[in-house]
């Protein structure tokens, strides 16, 4: 996918490394050391160059001078780090002996929905009901209104103003609260949350993330009085009873999440389930469940009203 022999016809950017990126159809845009012509990562196709650079044991996406191996393991972004506090092993995965289920096809999203209620009343005892409702908040009015924004862009806006809509009709809007958004991406959820809650105070944010993110949008909360934490960890292995900053502040939590796979759907079932059957609070369980089918359907429209 990639090649180093000449392109004459195609431009390369002054101080750029020489190495052509076939997928892209463009140069490697990484700077060269100066004097060389290729960068680190492809410096073996430097004609002079008699270092040989083999792929990283840890992750093979990026390579590594042979004769520095050892000393790059030591501090490859991809090593195994030291296991967080609340990391306990498969803790949402579900039973290991557990028969397997034969696959059946779900025609349509409202069928799936039917399916999920039918879980949730055999695994919890919720009566719940699967209604089309599709709801906006003002705090994206703005948003949505923007004409700069693209057919992409406005989907995801309608999807989480009516994510916000819903969240305030169950009243779950609101201070005194940790909210937790598993999958959190980017965090854009969050973030139009805590734009939603304004200057309440006592707000928690956990951001809920297996792999690491570029582009946060976490970085534009600084200085507000809502708190912003990320945790990097998959939702299978997530205890959030030990999450420090919950076992010392005592919030009630409402888990919110969008466009949730299939397998960290059920996981994220299990682990609101089994955390909130331990709390007294009916009332919020009832809420919280509401919340977090609404959030992992991949529509806006759909959500569940008792």
């Amino acid at each position: 996918l990639a090649a180093a022999a000449p392109h004459s016809h195609r431009h390369r950017p002054p101080g750029r490394c020489a190495h052509f990126v076939l997928r892209k159809r463009r140069f490697c845009r990484m700077i060269p050391a100066p004097g060389r012509r290729f960068c680190g990562e492809h410096g073996h196709e430097e004609e002079q160059n008699d270092r040989k650079r083999i792929p990283c044991p840890l992750d093979p996406k990026h390579t590594v001078y042979e004769d520095q191996l050892q000393k790059h393991l030591k501090k490859c972004n991809s090593r195994e780090k030291p296991k967080p506090v609340y990391f306990v092993q498969d803790i949402n995965a579900g039973l290991r002996d557990a028969a397997e289920i034969p696959e059946k096809q779900v025609s349509t999203l409202f069928e799936t929905g039917k399916l999920y209620l039918k879980v949730l009343h055999l695994s919890a005892g919720l009566e719940l009901h699967l209604q089309e409702q599709i709801l906006s908040h003002q705090a994206l009015q703005e948003a949505l209104n923007d004409p700069k924004n693209g057919e992409s862009a406005f989907k995801h806006l309608k999807q989480q103003a009516s994510i916000l809509g819903n969240m305030e009709k169950l009243h779950l809007l609101g201070p005194g609260r940790c909210f937790v958004e598993f999958g959190a991406g980017r965090g854009k959820l969050s973030h139009w949350v805590d734009i939603a809650l304004g200057n309440v105070e006592n707000v928690q944010f956990l951001l809920v993330e297996r792999a690491t993110t570029r582009f946060k949008v976490d970085g534009k909360h600084k200085g507000r009085d809502s708190v912003f934490e990320r945790l990097q960890v998959d939702i299978q292995h997530l205890c959030l009873n030990k999450v420090p900053v919950l076992e010392k502040k005592k919030l009630p939590v409402v888990g919110i999440g969008k466009h949730l796979c299939g397998a960290a759907t059920g996981m994220n079932y299990r682990f609101v389930i089994c955390r909130n059957l331990h709390q007294n609070a009916p009332g919020l369980l009832r809420q919280r469940w509401l919340l977090t089918i609404l959030l992992v359907m991949k529509a806006p429209q759909k959500t569940i009203s008792p």
